[in-house]
């Protein structure tokens, strides 16, 4: 696995590095930097302080996506599904979590509430064009391509 280097900025003397989970690990680990704990209602959304900003280098991009874990037993992802951190911000990192539960949850101070994908982004012209090339697929939408 190639490794870059990122550098980042503690807002928070709290705040905890992003760590990997193992050695092969996509996404590195985001933790809730707050004085206490705070309970999400269900339904409800609450941003959660990291305390960190971070250099994304030029040509990449960090994808904000939920902790599996959190999300299927808990039901606590970011609202936004996949938050985007792009190259040139360098504001804190806050991560926007949803309760789709039934049941109230408590986010405590420390604990892992997402993981960052530091990722390649392809910048691209739109160009305008009276027609596109056709695919065995074309317009087909939703569901098109069957069910296996």
């Amino acid at each position: 696995m190639q490794k870059q280097t990122l550098k980042f900025k503690k807002l928070d003397a709290r705040a905890t590095p992003p760590t990997y989970g193992s050695a092969f690990s996509a996404g590195a680990d985001l933790y809730a930097c707050m004085d206490e704990a705070v309970t999400i209602a269900p339904g409800q959304a609450q941003f959660i302080h990291t305390g960190l900003a971070m250099e994304i280098p030029v040509g990449y991009a960090g994808l904000v996506y939920a902790r599996s874990g959190l999300a299927t037993k808990k039901g606590i992802a970011p609202a936004n599904k996949v938050g985007v951190v792009d190259s040139d911000y360098r504001g804190e990192l806050m991560v926007c979590l949803y309760n789709q539960s039934s049941e109230a949850y408590t986010v405590s101070p420390g604990e892992r509430i997402a993981q960052i994908v530091i990722t390649p982004v392809l910048a691209v012209e739109f160009v305008e064009a009276g027609e596109l090339s056709d695919t065995a697929r074309g317009a087909g939408g939703f569901g098109s391509t069957g069910k296996r």
